[in-house]
């Protein structure tokens, strides 16, 4: 019998682009402009048409003067910033200075303007062109602070320019501060340790006289990120994205972020993390934000912006003059060093989430032990998915073998089916009784096939979920496949197809035909029942693979490939070599003479088909 695997469906999304809502207001425009000049006549639509030519002359003085228009807005940009500065005199100005630090992990660029990371380029990856991986980078990027610059004024941090940004080392960590004061000594005072072999970047804010730079002594957080295209497949990298945090609490929860939305956080925040497929930047609080809210917005495959996320927090100081302890992670999804900070952040990975939660402990005590063994041996990541999948193929081979033997006994039994069905197939409630009634008589459970091919379900599960998320196979080569963490395209269509893509995925074809001799050779065992639909319900199952799997991993659709072969191997050894139908049948036969207790549940089943029976026969 083939392997039947249920998946949860996908979540697809709609929106109108810019071109489409413009083109959609110009065409209510023209409707409404016919309608009016119906109404009005020709005189009304020549004063309308001496407007619109007025407007458009207008227009393009401003198009000639829109060097000038522009010098204008700036100069009024300044003059608001200058204000909004208020006592930092000078901070609402300025030259943008640039700082880079730089370790074996990690090239950040400060910036003076508002004191923070303006780029964060990972030195360890690539993007999938082979260009550098920054995880920061773009003008949305922003970490500021709602501070009172005067009586009646407030201003965001990131619009401020701070003095300092050098970089000083302090041991084997190097530290940049950037410090904002006005003449009475009140400021805050930001300042980065960069630690080297380490992805976290501790973050100490100091605030000066924070009874008058903060409101009702309640600081504000603004934190914007955006998440840029890092993977092959936009579409399939933004399926795996998430925005996910730790409440109050200390309990994790996450959203999947493809499509627009926002969303309260009543329980507070200990860390905020913006997850990608294979990285994350997290914003970290161990005291904890005593509230917030979030919401993110989603871009076309094609700009290359997976979404912008937009974050708020907000928590109570105490005192005048404090310091509070923030850090930044910007890394990798890498299980073991998440779970080294030990704040719960290994939960950012998706090892199984929602109602397969469960699976995560399959993944964390048996598949990731496995991997890590595995990969410490030095072989190639695709030998190591080999030889995991041959691990778990013996680890369930119990399951396997009671599920082959359940359907030989089901297979010795059917002639005596057969026999039942002609003597009772024109009354379909007897024939159901007489057949549990053999059933029962001959020891055999007609559902002891189905139950422990359940049992195999989750560990699929568990590992659909971990090729999904395992950085280790990120650019991993084996065979054709460039990367065992994408799919394996081995022909670009140059259009798409419904359900299927616009590429073809050789190991997803390799996992449909290995899919198709498992279905082909289980039927060719199976006798025929006589109905034509589950004739060829089987085969339905390798069509719906090849469209469902070719967008998924490479390193994933080996794994099935593998797994494929080995059933078909095990179904040849046990059906041909360890199975005796002889002894089954045998076996059957002593169980018949045997004397059979009915449980309470087999009792009230019958119970309930005699009593449906004798109905029927008053009806008649």
């Amino acid at each position: 019998m083939p392997q039947i695997i249920t998946f949860a469906a996908q979540n697809l999304y709609m929106g109108f682009d810019k071109n489409t809502v413009i083109g959609f207001v110009l065409l209510m425009g023209l409707l409404f402009g016919y309608l009016y000049f119906a109404n009005r006549g020709q005189s009304a639509a020549r004063e309308q048409a001496k407007r619109v030519e007025d407007s458009i002359r207008k227009a393009r003085a401003v198009n000639v003067d829109s060097a000038k228009v522009k010098e204008e807005i700036k100069k009024q940009d300044s003059l608001q910033q200058v204000q909004t500065a208020g006592g930092f005199t000078g901070a609402g100005t300025g030259t943008e200075k640039l700082t880079v630090v730089e370790t074996d992990l990690l090239k950040i660029t400060f910036t003076n303007k508002g004191g923070q990371p303006k780029v964060v380029e990972l030195k360890k990856y690539k993007k999938w062109d082979g260009k550098p991986l920054d995880l920061v980078n773009g003008e949305f990027n922003k970490l500021s602070f709602q501070v009172n610059t005067t009586n009646n004024q407030s201003a965001q941090t990131s619009d401020l320019f701070y003095t300092g940004g050098e970089v000083v080392k302090e041991g084997n960590n190097q530290v940049v501060r950037f410090s904002l004061k006005d003449s009475t000594g009140k400021g805050l005072e930001q300042e980065y340790i960069i630690k080297p072999d380490d992805y976290m970047i501790d973050f100490n804010l100091k605030l000066n006289g924070a009874d008058r730079l903060l409101t009702q002594n309640t600081l504000n957080v603004l934190w914007q990120v955006q998440g840029n295209q890092q993977e092959s497949g936009a579409k399939y990298e933004k399926q795996q994205s998430q925005v996910v945090f730790m409440q109050g609490n200390d309990d994790y929860d996450y959203y999947t972020t493809i499509a627009n939305n926002d969303k309260k956080l009543d329980k507070g925040v200990k860390w905020f993390s913006v997850k990608q497929q294979f990285f994350n930047s997290t914003f970290v609080y161990k005291g904890g934000f005593a509230s917030g809210d979030t919401k993110w917005t989603i871009f076309p495959d094609s700009s290359h912006i997976l979404k912008q996320v937009i974050s708020n927090f907000h928590t109570t100081v105490s005192g005048s003059n404090v310091t509070l302890p923030f850090q930044f992670f910007y890394g990798p999804n890498d299980y073991k060093l998440l779970k080294s900070y030990n704040i719960g952040m290994h939960n950012i990975i998706n090892l199984g989430q929602g109602v397969y939660a469960f699976v995560k402990y399959l993944n964390r005590w048996i598949v990731m032990p496995v991997f890590n063994f595995l990969k410490g041996t030095g072989m190639g990541y695709g030998i190591v998915i080999m030889l995991l999948t041959i691990f778990i193929r013996l680890l369930i081979s119990p399951l396997t073998y009671k599920s082959y033997y359940s359907g030989a006994k089901m297979k010795v039994l059917r002639p005596e089916i057969d026999e039942l069905k002609k003597k009772f197939g024109h009354d379909q409630q007897q024939m159901s009784v007489e057949q549990m009634k053999l059933f029962r008589t001959a020891g055999v459970n007609p559902l002891g096939g189905c139950i422990p091919a359940l049992f195999q379900i989750p560990i699929f599960f568990a590992l659909f979920s971990f090729f999904n998320s395992s950085i280790d196979l990120r650019g991993e080569h084996f065979l054709w496949s460039h990367n065992l963490a994408a799919y394996d395209s081995i022909y670009n269509l140059g259009f798409n197809i419904p359900a299927y893509g616009d590429h073809v995925s050789l190991f997803t074809i390799t996992a449909t035909l290995t899919s198709f001799l498992i279905s082909w050779y289980s039927m060719s065992q199976t006798p025929d029942t006589g109905n034509p639909m589950m004739k060829y319900m089987p085969y339905i199952f390798p069509v719906v693979l090849l469209g469902i799997f070719n967008s998924l991993p490479s390193g994933l659709t080996w794994y099935y490939t593998v797994s494929n072969v080995i059933t078909l191997v095990l179904q040849l050894i046990i059906q041909k070599f360890i199975i005796d139908e002889k002894k089954i049948h045998a076996e059957i036969q002593m169980n018949k003479t045997k004397p059979k207790t009915r449980s309470k549940w087999q009792e009230r089943l019958e119970q309930m088909q005699e009593t449906q029976k004798q109905q029927q026969q008053r009806k008649k």
